[in-house]
Formats: structure tokens, C-alpha cells, sequence
């Protein structure tokens, strides 16, 4: 299958990326780059280095490729940030989604993959969360999510487009070859692991006195390998119809059980502040998902935290500058 991969040179799309070629399947991957890399796609599927607000250069990409199949990872992702620039979420992300739906539909493309987000959940009535859990964006990024998630639905409706929304929660680990390389990052494994690998003096904690046992967020790690495999499975699903699964473990950890793995792990101290809360931070985010276990049979190869934490931990040493090791 011809395989269209908006930000397939960025963290989750580059592994996702990497999971299609080696089950066989023919991808393009197109990335501006604003947090990938070229060094993270697989040499086996071809770069485009473009931006989705261009249209011209979006249409000529699908004409050429004439994709069978969209995987849509590209987007400004960052909750914080979104707190403080609503616009460039609730404007670019759904602009530039509208502009690649749109385009899609005109070239024949009739199967879509939203990389949506927990964010949807901001504040939960339940957890683990379900598909029925409310829907109340924690952020302006995950109201994003929502407008695309919404669109998406309208689209099969009148227009035949299967899509599924894959909402998953706090995505961690790396292969053999790719792994979690953000400028500047924003993320916890990765930034507590520059710790221990003598980057910065120290991690923060943002918060300690959540209503959780220790006081710290509590949040679902899956392991972005077995996240892959999820868009896979889901992608040959589209053929029963659209679909919109939760992703995760099912398990909670919290911000100082993370800190204390990766300190087993490292054997390094990992010095650690409490600062102040971060806007938009629910206290608990674990996900159900009993749903795509029971419809398409998904289960977590590395469903533990040690080993998510270990793979991450092997592939940083192995690169640590990122993929700044590579011209």
C-alpha cells in the first residue's frame, strides 16, 4: 500500500514510519522538519521536506504519490505552549489538517490515521478512560484534536472517508534506531535520562501536591514501538469501517516513580526540584484499551516501565546528541 506520513520525520511518526517499511509497505513521508529530523526516517521510505500550509507543494506531492492511505502525526503538539499561543494551535493545527483532508479527498484517498491525544480528557469523570469517556479538551491542543477528530466524522459521513483516531496517552521508549529527540524537549523519560547522562544538573517536578499518592502526575506510558503496531492494525481495519480507540498500558506511574526507574536503571543519582504546577496538567491520565485489544486484537510487546525506560535509555547513550550525530 502507498502510504502518505505527515510528520513522519518527527519522534512518534519516524517509528511509525519505520514499522510500514519493514512490514513492506511503500511510504512518503512529508515534514517540514520543525521538530523532525531527516536523519530519524528509515532509508527506505522517501522524505519530502515540505509544509502543510502549502498547498501547491502538497498537491504536487499527492499527484505524484497518489497515496492510498494518510497517516496524519504533523502538528504543533506541546500543551504548555498551547496555554500560551491558542492561536497557533486552534489556527495552524486545524488549518493545515483542513488543508491535507482536503487535498486527500480531491486525489482519491479514502483511508485516514488522526493522531489524536489524551489531552481530549482534560478533567475525567473515571479512570482508567474509555472511547465514552466526555470529551473536555485539557488545552487549546487538544481542542485541536477535537476540531479534526470532529471534521474527520463529518467527512465519512458525506464523503466516504474512513478514519480512525487514535488517541493515545504518553508515548515513550525507542527502537534500535530512532528515538525521542525534541528541540528544546519538553518530555519527562527523555529529559530525566539528560540527567543521567550529565546534560543538565537536574530534573523538575512540576507540582508535588497533586491529589495522587505521592503527590506527582500520575500518567500511562506506552511503549511507541507497540503504538506503532496500533496504526497498523488500525489502518487495515478501515476496511470494516472508521474507528477511534484509546491507547495506552492501562497503568498509571507517577512523575517520581519515572525519576526512581531511570535512576535503577542508570545508576545515576538524578537530582530532582519540585517547581510549580504546569496550566493544563490533569492530575491522572491512564487509558483503557480494552476496546482495540477486544476489536483488533492489539497487545503491548513492552508493556512494563522498566523496559519502556531501558530502550529509551540504550538509545540515548547510543546518541547523545540526538540525531545531531548524524550530518
Amino acid at each position: 500500500m502507498r502510504i502518505l506520513v505527515t510528520g513522519g520525520a518527527g519522534y512518534i511518526g519516524s517509528i511509525v514510519v519505520e514499522q510500514l517499511v519493514e512490514a513492506g509497505e511503500t511510504v512518503l513521508v512529508f515534514d517540514n522538519l520543525y521538530q523532525g529530523h531527516a536523519a530519524a526516517v528509515h532509508p527506505g521510505a522517501r522524505l519530502v521536506v515540505g509544509d502543510l500550509a502549502d498547498r501547491v507543494a502538497l498537491e504536487s506531492v499527492l499527484a505524484e504519490f497518489q497515496p492510498e492511505a494518510v497517516m496524519h502525526f504533523a502538528s504543533y503538539t506541546l500543551v504548555g505552549e498551547s496555554m500560551e499561543q491558542p492561536f497557533r494551535y486552534l489556527g495552524d493545527n486545524v488549518t493545515n489538517g483542513l488543508n491535507l483532508l482536503q487535498s486527500a479527498i480531491q486525489h482519491g484517498v479514502r483511508r485516514f490515521i488522526l493522531s489524536s491525544t489524551a489531552n481530549l480528557f482534560g478533567r475525567p469523570r473515571r479512570i482508567p478512560i474509555d472511547e465514552d469517556e466526555p470529551i473536555v479538551p485539557g488545552s487549546p491542543y487538544g481542542e485541536s484534536k477535537y476540531i479534526l477528530e470532529r471534521i474527520l466524522a463529518w467527512l465519512d459521513r458525506l464523503m466516504g472517508l474512513r478514519f480512525a483516531t487514535l488517541r493515545y496517552f504518553n508515548a515513550a521508549g525507542a527502537s534500535a534506531e530512532r528515538g525521542e529527540d525534541h528541540r528544546p524537549e519538553q518530555h519527562l523519560i527523555p529529559l530525566v535520562l539528560s540527567v543521567a547522562l550529565g546534560k543538565r544538573a537536574n530534573v523538575t517536578i512540576f507540582g508535588d501536591d497533586y491529589p495522587t499518592p505521592d503527590g506527582t502526575c500520575v500518567r500511562d506510558y506506552i511503549h511507541v514501538i507497540d503504538l506503532a503496531q496500533a496504526h497498523i492494525l488500525a489502518l487495515q481495519a478501515l476496511e470494516r469501517g472508521s474507528c477511534t480507540y484509546n491507547l495506552g498500558n492501562g497503568q498509571g506511574f507517577s512523575v517520581k516513580e519515572v525519576i526512581e526507574t531511570a535512576r535503577q536503571i542508570t545508576g545515576h543519582p538524578i537530582p530532582a526540584v519540585v517547581g510549580p504546577r504546569r496550566p493544563g496538567d490533569p492530575a491522572v491520565l491512564v487509558a483503557s484499551s480494552a476496546k482495540i485489544r477486544r476489536e483488533l486484537g492489539w497487545q503491548p510487546r513492552y508493556p512494563h516501565l522498566y523496559e519502556i525506560i531501558e530502550s529509551a535509555w540504550r538509545w540515548h547513550k547510543a546518541h547523545p546528541n540526538g540525531y545531531g550525530d548524524h550530518p
